[in-house]
C-alpha cells in the first residue's frame, strides 16, 4: 500500500479522482486570475537595493537632512531643428510653447529652457545648446520621487510627442520615459516569446511523441503553472517591491520546466501502457518513477536558485523568486494534474495513432537508430571522445576570460529602439551625456572653512579628471549641516569609464581633499548606483558558486551514493556554463554573429546575467544528468556491467532528453528574440548552454567518462556507507 504522500500515491490518488483533481486546479486557475489584476501597475522596471550600500546612504542623508524628502524624477526633453537655431525667433517660441504645454502637465514642478537659464546663468546655460545651436534642452523636474509620479508618465509623454511637428522634432528621456520604454517593450517582449516558443514547442512534441494529444498535455500543464505562478505573484506585490523581471522569469522558466517536466511523465506513463500494465497502475508506476525524478529536479532547481537571493536588490529577488515559484507549481502540476489528465485520457493520449497492443516482454532499449549508432561510436572510442568533446568546450569558455560586467540601463546600450534611445544618442553627441544621471556627492559635515577648502580642492581634482564636466554646484541644506556637490559625467553614464570614473572619485579624490576633515563624504546618483551593483554582485558571486556547487556535490552524492559522480557532474556543467559565458563575449562583445542573430553588439554583459545563468542551468542540467545516471544504475545495480549500463542509458534516455533540451531551447530563444538587450542576453545564454549541455556534455563527455573510469564511477568511501540509498526513479524491481 503506497502513502497517499509519497509520489506514487498522489499519482494513483490523482488518477482515482481525476475530475476533483481538475476541478480543484480550475479553481486556482480562477482565484489566481483575480489575484493577478493589476500586477504590471505594482512591477516598476527600475531597480532597488535591499540593504544600505554607499549610495543609499547618501540618498536617505539627502532626504533627510537637504530636501526633506526624495530625489525628485527628472526628464531631459530634446528639441532640435533642421533648418532654425536656437537665437531664431520661432525656435524661441517654440520653445515657450513646448516649456508651457509640459508645465501643465500634473506632476511637473518645474520646466528650465535655455533662454530662462542664459538669463540667471549664462555660462550655465552654454551647456543647453548644441554647438550648431539646432539642438536645445529642457530641464524637467517632477514633485516628487520616481514611484510618487509615474502615474503622470502617460500625459508627459503624449505631450512631448504632440509638440513634435514638420519643423521641430521634440523627444525626452529620463526614468519616467525610459521605465515606460522598458515596460511596454518588455510586454511586448514577452508576447513574442511565447508566439515564438509555443508553436515550436508544441512541433517538437509531436515529432517526441508521434501524438497530437500527447503533445498538448505538456503545454497545458505548462500554461497552467505560469498562471497559477502569476497569481501567486499577485499576492506577493502587496507585500514586497518586486521588479518587472518576475513575470519575464515565470513565464520563461514556466514554459520551459512545465514542458519538460510533463514530458518525461508522460513518455513514461505510455512506456508502462506498452508494458501492459493498466491505466491506474502505470500512472502510479510513473509517479514511483519519472514523477519521483521531477520533484527531485525540482528540489534541486530551487535550491539552486536560492542562491541568487543573497544578492539583496529587486533584480534579484524577482529573478529568483520568480523562477523558484515557477518551479513549485509545475512540479504540484505534475504531482496532481498530469496524473489526473492522464487517467481521463487514457491511451487516447497516442490519437491520432492507434495505440499498439501491449507487451509486456518488450524491450525499452532500441536495437537501432540515431542514439544506437552515437553510443556505439562514444563507447567504442572513449579517449577520444572525451579528449575532443572537453578540448571543444574549453576553447568555447575561453572568451570568458575578456568578460566585462556592466549595468546598460538608461543609455544607448541598454535602452531598445524608440524616441528614448533616440534622445539619448542625440544628448550623447551634441551634450554632456551626464546629463541624464548627474553624480552626487554628500558632505555630511559642518559648513565650515575647513570644509569650505576641501569641496574647493574636490573641484580642483573634478576639473582636472577628464572624466567629469568642467563645472560643479554645491548647495547646503538650511542648518549648513550637509551639502550637495552636484557634477557631470563626460562619458555615457553606464560604461565602464563611467565605473572607474566613481571608483576614482571615491578611492582618490574625496579621500585626498577631506582629509583630516572629519567629514562623511559619500557619492549616489544613476551611476554610483550602478557602480554598487556591480560591486555588490562581485563580492558575492564566490559565495553564491561555492553554495551551489556545495549543494550539488551534496545532493548528487545522496543520490548515487557515488563521490565520483557528483565531482564529474560539477566538472561537466562548469565547463557548459563556462561554455556559454565564452559564447555571449563572442556574439555580444565581438559581435561575431550578432546582426545575424538579430542582436546589438555591446561592451558589456548586464552584471546579474553570469550569476543567473549559473544557477538556473545547475538547476535544470541536474535534470538531465538524473535521468540520465538513474538508468544507468538502475541497470548497473541489475548486471554489474558498467559499459553495458552507460550504453543502455544513452540510448532509453537520449531521444527524450533531446527533445526536452530542445524545447528549453526553443522558449530561451523566443524570449532572445526580443529587443529588449538584457532579455537577449539572457535568452541566448539559457539556450546555448542547454544545447551544449544536452548534447556535447550528455551525449559524449557523459558516457565517455564513465566508460574509461568502469566501476570507480560508483565509489563511495566507507566511511560514507551510512547514507540513505536513495533511488530517483523507483529501485530496479518496481521499474
Amino acid at each position: 500500500m503506497r502513502s497517499i504522500l509519497s509520489t506514487a500515491g498522489l499519482a494513483r490518488a490523482s488518477a482515482q479522482h481525476p475530475w476533483r483533481v481538475v476541478a480543484l486546479w480550475v479553481a486556482l486557475l480562477v482565484l489566481s486570475g483575480v489575484a493577478a489584476i493589476g500586477l504590471g501597475d505594482r512591477l516598476p522596471t527600475n531597480w532597488k537595493f535591499l540593504n544600505e550600500p554607499e549610495s543609499v546612504r547618501a540618498d536617505r542623508l539627502l532626504e533627510r537632512e537637504l530636501l526633506n524628502g526624495p530625489v525628485p524624477a527628472r526628464e531631459i526633453v530634446v528639441i532640435q531643428s533642421g533648418s532654425l537655431t536656437v537665437d531664431d525667433a520661432e525656435f524661441q517660441a517654440k520653445l515657450a510653447e513646448v516649456g508651457a504645454a509640459l508645465a501643465s502637465v500634473a506632476g511637473v514642478a518645474s520646466v528650465v529652457d535655455y533662454p530662462t537659464l542664459y538669463a540667471v546663468a549664462p555660462e550655465q546655460a552654454a551647456g543647453f545648446v548644441s554647438a550648431d545651436r539646432r539642438t536645445t534642452l529642457l530641464a524637467v523636474t517632477f514633485a516628487g520621487e520616481f514611484e510618487a509620479v509615474k502615474e503622470h508618465t502617460g500625459a508627459f509623454l503624449a505631450a512631448v510627442a504632440a509638440a513634435s511637428d514638420s519643423t521641430f522634432s521634440v523627444r525626452t528621456v529620463g526614468d519616467l520615459s525610459a521605465n515606460d520604454t522598458f515596460s511596454h517593450t518588455s510586454e511586448s517582449d514577452l508576447q513574442r516569446g511565447e508566439l515564438i516558443a509555443m508553436p515550436i514547442a508544441l512541433v517538437v512534441l509531436v515529432l517526441v511523441f508521434g501524438a497530437l494529444v500527447a503533445a498538448g498535455i505538456p503545454l497545458i500543464a505548462a500554461i497552467v503553472a505560469i498562471i497559477v505562478s502569476l497569481g501567486i505573484t499577485g499576492l506577493l506585490s502587496h507585500s514586497l517591491t518586486l521588479s518587472f523581471f518576475i513575470v519575464n522569469m515565470i513565464t520563461m522558466i514556466g514554459l520551459a520546466v512545465g514542458i519538460d517536466y510533463a514530458l518525461f511523465i508522460v513518455e513514461r506513463f505510455r512506456e508502462e501502457r506498452r508494458r501492459g500494465r493498466d491505466i491506474v497502475d502505470a500512472i502510479t508506476v510513473t509517479g514511483d518513477t519519472a514523477t519521483r525524478a521531477v520533484l527531485f529536479s525540482g528540489i534541486t532547481v530551487v535550491l539552486s536558485l536560492i542562491g541568487i537571493l543573497f544578492i539583496r536588490t529587486t533584480i534579484f529577488l524577482s529573478l529568483g523568486l520568480g523562477s523558484i515559484i515557477a518551479v513549485i507549481v509545475a512540479v504540484l502540476v505534475m504531482l496532481t494534474l498530469t496524473p489526473a489528465l492522464l487517467s481521463l485520457l487514457g491511451d487516447r493520449v497516442n490519437w491520432p495513432r492507434k495505440t499498439p497492443p501491449p507487451d509486456p516482454d518488450a524491450d525499452p532499449i532500441p536495437a537501432s537508430g540515431f542514439w544506437v549508432t552515437v553510443t556505439r561510436h562514444v563507447m567504442a572510442r572513449p579517449v577520444i571522445s572525451l579528449v575532443l568533446s572537453t578540448a571543444l568546450l574549453v576553447a568555447l569558455a575561453l572568451p570568458t576570460l575578456g568578460l566585462d560586467y556592466g549595468l546598460l540601463g538608461t543609455g544607448a546600450d541598454g535602452l531598445p529602439d524608440s524616441d528614448v534611445r533616440d534622445a539619448y544618442l542625440v544628448l550623447q553627441s551634441e551634450f554632456v551625456p551626464g546629463l541624464i544621471a548627474p553624480v552626487e556627492i554628500v558632505v555630511d559635515a559642518p559648513r565650515t572653512a575647513e570644509v569650505d577648502a576641501a569641496i574647493g580642492r574636490l573641484g580642483d581634482a573634478l576639473e582636472a579628471d577628464p572624466a567629469f564636466g568642467p563645472s560643479t554646484a554645491t548647495s547646503w541644506n538650511d542648518a549648513a549641516t550637509l551639502a550637495e556637490i552636484e557634477t557631470l559625467l563626460t562619458m555615457p553614464v553606464a560604461s565602464n569609464d563611467a565605473y572607474q570614473a566613481i571608483e576614482r572619485l571615491r578611492n582618490e579624490h574625496i579621500p585626498a581633499a577631506f582629509s583630516g576633515t572629519g567629514a562623511d563624504v559619500r557619492t549616489t546618483g544613476g551611476t554610483s548606483r550602478n557602480y554598487d551593483f556591480i560591486a555588490l554582485t562581485e563580492r558575492l558571486r564566490p559565495f553564491i558558486f561555492a553554495f551551489v556547487l556545495g549543494l550539488s556535490f551534496i545532493l548528487l552524492t545522496l543520490v548515487f551514493r557515488s563521490i565520483v559522480v557528483p565531482i564529474k557532474a560539477i566538472i561537466m556543467n562548469l565547463l557548459s556554463v563556462g561554455a556559454a559565458w565564452g559564447l555571449l563575449v563572442i556574439v555580444f562583445k565581438h559581435g561575431y554573429g550578432a546582426d545575424l542573430l538579430g542582436f546589438r553588439q555591446l561592451p558589456t554583459v548586464e552584471a546579474w546575467i553570469p550569476i543567473f545563468l549559473f544557477s538556473v542551468l545547475f538547476g535544470l542540467s541536474m535534470d538531465y544528468h538524473v535521468f540520465m545516471l538513474s538508468r544507468v544504475r538502475e541497470h548497473y545495480a541489475r548486471t554489474g556491467d558498467n559499459r553495458a549500463s552507460v550504453a543502455v542509458g544513452l540510448q532509453t534516455t537520449g531521444r527524450i532528453i533531446t527533445g526536452a533540451a530542445l524545447i528549453m531551447v526553443v522558449v530561451f530563444s523566443g524570449f532572445a528574440a526580443g529587443r529588449m538587450v538584457m532579455f537577449q542576453q539572457m535568452g541566448f545564454g539559457l539556450a546555448v548552454a542547454i544545447l551544449l549541455d544536452a548534447t556535447i556534455v550528455r551525449s559524449v563527455l557523459v558516457p565517455s567518462s564513465m566508460a574509461l573510469l568502469g566501476k570507480w564511477n560508483w565509489y563511495l568511501p566507507s566511511w560514507m556507507e551510512w547514507l540513505p540509498n536513495l533511488w530517483v526513479e523507483g529501485r530496479p524491481e518496481t521499474g
